[in-house]
């Protein structure tokens, strides 16, 4: 029997593995399937990009002397005999934080384009194209090793290619849950699924500490292997959105020969607008650019933990010792730990009160007590460092996973879009690609500031905190004021969050 044209376009955007199995799965299933594929790629990227800060303390092995309860870290300049050139120098902690910064600004650069052109294209096949690139680019790091390449331009390079490649994947993986998910659960449902990025951290430092004893090398390849394969089922399977699945919103099928769709996103009688939104139209909508702001610095504690937190640890007498560095890297997976009870937490939170900015900026806040905490009694014992950690990974990680996720996707299907939905890898890209420009700096300050005095840091990280939950002071003053008049009219039929429509 011959197919439609339209039924011929449906029928291609199939996953082929879904397509050889034949039959339409019902709603339920393929939500399951879409929350647990794009919860494994996520976790791959995160595994990847957690790698360099475990290895860190081989290649540039310091000499663990001097300790100052809030003072300055010292290095003696012609012990650094040991680690892999060049950055067992004395400048090797400066080099290590502009290899980060030059992921992270390829990153946050290639963001932009990222979502840009996932509005515009199969999601399932830039998402592949994303963690393969990131899979290759992750072995040749660590190819270095076996090749004995010691230049540090090669390694420079490679960081800043496998950060163009990273930026594919969190426009993609929000843009094709959010498809598939409504509001009235998003932040739940997104803050438990965001657990794959702390996942992700802890799965990516367990398994490079425990190569390090057969070399650095190997901590790059096993996780880029992982990677390709979990890739690859993702080409093979994920469905990205009900209508090429031919479903709607209820679980029911899709007529093909229809020239509107219904988004399951939107409201009833909402039709699709076909053409994808501009990057100007996108940074114009009401809440992108407070919260974009807010995630700067949010991102910026954030990754400066991601990346230092190991080299911190093994640098640090816990309890009058210093820990080896595979024990540095598998104890800062507390941090990862708390932050997904800090993921899950802040989205239930936000859901229950209808209030993001809210729930953002009461977590950014809590941040700075928990950040001077740590860096204060930290050391006092392995308990305190432990608890601390939890406490600290939780607050700092709650709202950056609140922001990356359901407020990003809230947005990326705002009102004022008359139920155009395909802004959402493009809002979700602005707002995680202007955070991760703070995710890059906060790493290379701590590169320089870190070889002089680790109390400078957690200064600098308690300052970006503030400044995060001041960031959302108008939205949570419009979200506030929103709730007075809901209180009093008694009329609970809003958006979630008042910078939904009234900001």
């Amino acid at each position: 029997m011959l197919m439609s044209h339209s039924q011929q376009m449906a029928n291609s955007r199939k996953p082929p593995g879904l397509r050889l199995l034949g039959g339409a799965g019902s709603l339920t299933t393929y939500q399951t399937l879409v929350l647990v594929l794009t919860f494994l790629a996520y976790t791959c990227f995160h595994m990847t990009r957690k790698i360099p800060s475990i290895v860190k303390s081989a290649l540039d092995p310091q000499t663990k002397v001097g300790f100052s309860h809030w003072g300055r870290l010292h290095a003696s300049r012609n012990a650094l005999t040991t680690g892999w050139l060049p950055f067992n120098t004395a400048d090797g902690s400066a080099l290590l934080g502009e290899i980060d910064v030059a992921f992270l600004a390829a990153y946050s650069a290639g963001m932009f384009f990222a979502g840009h052109i996932g509005d515009r294209m199969d999601l399932r096949v830039f998402l592949t194209v994303g963690m393969a690139g990131t899979a290759v680019f992750t072995t040749l790091f660590g190819a270095g090793y076996w090749l004995n390449v010691h230049s540090f331009y090669y390694f420079l390079v490679i960081q800043m290619v496998s950060g163009l490649f990273q930026s594919v994947g969190w426009p993609s993986v929000v843009a094709v849950v959010g498809n598939w998910f409504g509001k009235s659960k998003r932040g739940l449902i997104m803050g438990i699924w965001n657990a794959h990025t702390s996942v992700g951290n802890i799965a990516g430092s367990l398994l490079a500490a425990f190569l390090l004893k057969f070399g650095w090398g190997w901590s790059f390849a096993v996780p880029s292997l992982i990677m390709a394969l979990v890739g690859l089922m993702v080409y093979v399977f994920l469905p990205v959105s009900p209508e090429a699945m031919e479903i709607d919103s209820d679980g029911g099928e899709l007529n093909c020969e229809k020239d509107a769709v219904k988004e399951p996103l939107l409201e009833p009688g909402q039709e699709v607008k076909h053409s994808a939104v501009g990057f100007l139209e996108a940074w114009r909508i009401p809440g992108v650019a407070p919260f974009a702001l807010c995630l700067f610095f949010s991102k910026l504690v954030a990754y400066t933990f991601l990346y230092w937190l190991p080299f911190y640890i093994s640098h640090t007498r816990i309890g009058g010792e210093y820990l080896s560095d595979a024990t540095a890297g598998s104890l800062s997976t507390i941090f990862d730990v708390g932050g997904v009870l800090g993921g899950v937490l802040a989205g239930h939170i936000s859901d229950r009160l209808n209030a993001r900015a809210i729930t953002a900026a009461s977590f950014t806040y809590c941040a700075i007590p928990a950040l001077f905490l740590y860096r204060t009694y930290g050391s006092m014992s392995m308990a305190w460092n432990v608890s601390l950690m939890f406490v600290t990974g939780m607050f700092v990680n709650g709202p950056y996973a609140l922001i990356t996720t359901a407020v990003s996707a809230d947005l990326g299907t705002h009102s004022s879009l008359n139920g155009n939905s395909r802004a959402l890898a493009t809002v979700t890209a602005i707002i995680d690609g202007t955070g991760s420009v703070g995710a890059a700096i906060g790493p290379l300050v701590t590169g320089y500031v870190s070889s002089r005095s680790w109390s400078a840091v957690f200064t600098m990280l308690m300052a970006a905190a503030l400044l995060a939950g001041l960031l959302l002071s108008k939205l949570v003053c419009a979200e506030l004021q929103g709730k007075t008049h809901s209180s009093v009219s008694k009329d609970a039929g809003g958006e979630h969050g008042a910078y939904s429509d009234e900001v």
